[in-house]
């Protein structure tokens, strides 16, 4: 027995309309068509798929069956089909994310709220388990975008600027290296450095100062988040640096002070990884257009 997608959509049409001839009409076929239809699928059943000379045609119950499964099936195709439909037309598809920023949690959040209003059929999910692994998972199909401060030049990968930031150090208004005007890699010796609990080679104090240098912190203390850091720091626990960005969003609190990591300062920036086939599709330009004016209210808070 061979039943196609046309035989379900026929038997409820003639269900639903009572008749051949309106269930023709309905399907845009000629009533000898339809009729010639039932026949095949009557003779490939071995049944009778309806009650003869009933006015309106009636199923019999080996009919019932069949639309049964013709109304279980024929949503779940049509939904398929409006999925399919999406994807062309560039209005859903999968958006998982990578962050290899701890602190951007909170950055990003806001972006993927007003993300979502405007693309509800995208499927979006934050990916954290991958932040070590993350380009190899976007150059894979794991994911299919990463937050990065870190570009490399990688086939097939696009890195989109998102903004530029400074890391900052921060300390207790109380603590001796609060009176200097900019710290240097030679400061931390001797300290306790507080850090998200990230390897030390994505976190900036380190690759861009301690490791050069060759200095180590007397300790080390993770933190998982931003304000329970500052509150260790205003209280004097330890120093710490956070992007300049992270310390603008959280209110002031007049018991830390913060200072430049050099004379110059540093400057980072961060991107948005995508794979080069996948940076033009309207939802994923969106949300880069999006992270970009979340970064900008960030700057000016």
């Amino acid at each position: 027995m061979h039943i196609e997608f046309r035989h379900l959509r026929t038997i409820k049409a003639i269900h639903d309309t009572g008749g051949l001839a309106k269930a023709a009409d309905q399907l845009n076929i000629t009533q000898s068509a339809l009729s010639h239809q039932v026949k095949g699928i009557e003779e490939q059943a071995g049944v009778e798929l309806f009650v003869r000379r009933s006015k309106p045609l009636k199923l019999s119950s080996a009919g019932m069956k069949l639309l049964a499964t013709a109304e279980k099936i024929l949503p779940e195709i049509a939904a398929l089909e409006a999925d399919f439909a999406g994807l062309q037309a560039g209005k859903s598809g999968r958006l998982h994310i990578a962050i290899e920023c701890h602190a951007c949690f909170e950055w990003l959040f806001p972006v993927l709220e007003e993300f979502r209003k405007a693309w509800p059929d995208v499927d979006v999910d934050i990916l954290p388990g991958l932040a070590f692994d993350a380009l190899p998972a976007l150059r894979r199909e794991k994911v299919d975008l990463v937050v990065s401060s870190d570009p490399e030049t990688l086939e097939g990968v696009d890195f989109n600027p998102l903004f530029d930031y400074s890391p900052m150090f921060v300390a207790s208004s109380q603590h001796p290296l609060a009176k200097k005007t900019f710290v240097e890699a030679q400061d931390f010796a001797g300290q306790t450095l507080i850090t998200y609990p990230v390897e030390r080679t994505r976190l900036d104090i380190f690759s861009q100062l301690l490791i050069p240098a060759r200095v180590e912190p007397a300790a080390i203390r993770q933190v998982e988040l931003t304000a329970v850091i500052l509150l260790l720091v205003a209280s004097n626990r330890g120093v710490a640096v956070l992007p300049d960005w992270v310390i603008r969003e959280v209110k002031y609190n007049s018991d830390y002070v913060t200072r430049p990591l050099t004379k110059t300062g540093i400057t980072r920036r961060l991107y948005a990884a995508t794979r080069t086939d996948d940076t033009t599709k309207p939802f994923m330009a969106h949300l880069i257009r999006l992270a970009r004016t979340e970064a900008v209210k960030l700057q000016r808070a």
